[in-house]
């Protein structure tokens, strides 16, 4: 019996491919889940399709978020991310995954579970078309050393590199993707120095030794000079922060940019330091131990980072009180006006890397022929207004895998996301 592959044509749209290419007038043509056509498209090859009028709106790659947690809740509460009852705690990792795609992304690297199942769990039932959510590497609770967690309810505790084994193969068991070191200090806890390493060299050597071994990654909280260096010597594949990075450190990651990541998570800096007075840490607390000046070394490095092309990737740390979920996009934001990214530049960390650091750059971040058809068709121009990405109303349709996860309906008005496994392709054509 013959099958049917459903067609869908972006006609009379802006395309920005994130290859670095001015965006262009033309169309898209998406069969089943694929990008089949990008500019001039065969018109027999349409035959059958359902037509979305892009009227020179922005078709462009979903976004990639490098540093996620779905099940950091909201709270102004850190000690709240263990003491949430499983069963409340997985519905909200849900409705993250939802918001995550709501807001426009489709690629998310877990950066940590408050509990041992929570990403795993989410990052199944999304593959299973169960809930709606972005395409999702998941990952276990963050392992530190004794005396060294930054919160100590959502942390698996190793100590030398034969419990760094130990603890990288429990993870690896119950099916994460990645694993997270939790390396050094943050001073939001009082205790914790942002400067401080609690990780012996061996120690990560033989966490990294044992997950690479596995065929998994290592992601590591490293926001002290030696901490970074560190993950350069033994092959962290994913640093976090870096905001203490030396001069030594830079030309590290500098050696070694075909393959180390950087997401800084630079929203926590902000809004840490400027926006959390109404959860009980003003900003003269914050300066008092330490975020103003935490803040100033990161832009300095993470705009010497960028000069020197070491890949630098927006997300992070967001599903804290002050820096709540829904709010992911600022990141791309504060690549432009303090790291001295152009907005077409930030946007292909947000999309193109994305894609390389989810393990498809072949198939992921951009507008191309052959490339998963997850794809964002924006009301306006975000090379223009980078910020417009923050506005979930200007992102009129949302598709991933080549089904609609949002669609405006044809008064102008959007239709609300169904569930991910509602497949809305054969709504009537001509919107």
């Amino acid at each position: 019996m013959p099958t049917t592959t459903s067609k869908i044509l972006f006609r009379d749209v802006s395309i920005l491919d994130s290859t670095g290419a001015d965006p262009y007038r033309g169309d898209v043509l998406v069969e089943g889940d694929r990008i089949a056509a990008v500019g001039t498209v065969d018109p027999s090859r349409t035959e059958g399709a359902r037509v979305v009028e892009g009227r020179g709106r922005t078709l462009m790659s979903g976004l990639c978020d490098a540093h996620t947690h779905f099940s950091w809740n909201n709270s102004a509460d850190l000690d709240g991310l263990g003491t949430m009852p499983v069963e409340e705690h997985l519905l909200f990792a849900i409705e993250s995954a939802r918001t995550y795609i709501d807001s426009g992304y489709t690629m998310c690297l877990g950066a940590a579970s408050a509990k041992d199942r929570l990403d795993v769990v989410c990052r199944d039932a999304i593959n299973a078309g169960r809930i709606p959510g972005p395409r999702y590497l998941a990952n276990g609770p963050e392992i530190a050393v004794t005396g060294g967690a930054l919160i100590k309810s959502i942390t698996k505790f190793a100590d030398g590199p034969e419990g760094m084994r130990k603890a990288v193969r429990e993870l690896i068991d119950i099916g994460v993707d990645q694993i997270k070191l939790s390396m050094t200090g943050e001073e939001i806890t009082g205790t914790q120095r942002a400067e401080d390493t609690y990780f012996s060299d061996e120690e990560v050597a033989a966490a990294v030794a044992e997950a690479h071994r596995r065929g998994k990654r290592v992601c590591a909280h490293a926001r002290s000079a030696e901490s970074v260096k560190m993950c350069v010597r033994h092959h962290v594949d994913v640093i976090y922060h870096a905001s203490f990075t030396d001069a030594e450190g830079m030309d590290m990651l500098e050696a070694n940019k075909d393959w180390v990541f950087v997401a800084p998570g630079i929203n926590w800096l902000v809004a840490t330091l400027y926006e959390a007075e109404a959860f009980g840490f003003p900003q003269e607390a914050a300066e008092a131990v330490g975020y103003k000046k935490e803040l100033e070394m990161a832009i300095a490095g993470l705009r010497e980072m960028h000069r020197r092309g070491i890949k630098v990737l927006p997300g992070g740390d967001y599903g804290f009180a002050w820096t709540p979920h829904g709010t992911y996009a600022r990141d791309l934001q504060h690549f432009v006006e303090l790291l001295g990214f152009t907005p077409m530049e930030a946007i292909i960390s947000a999309t193109a890397w994305g894609g390389e650091i989810m393990l498809r750059p072949d198939e992921l971040g951009k507008v191309q022929p052959g490339y998963l058809a997850d794809l964002l068709l924006v009301d306006g121009d975000p090379l223009a207004d980078i910020t417009i990405l923050q506005d979930q109303t200007k992102l009129t349709y949302i598709m991933k895998d080549g089904r609609f996860h949002k669609e405006a309906s044809e008064d102008g008005a959007t239709t609300p996301p169904l569930p991910g496994n509602v497949d809305r392709n054969q709504a009537p054509a001509g919107v």
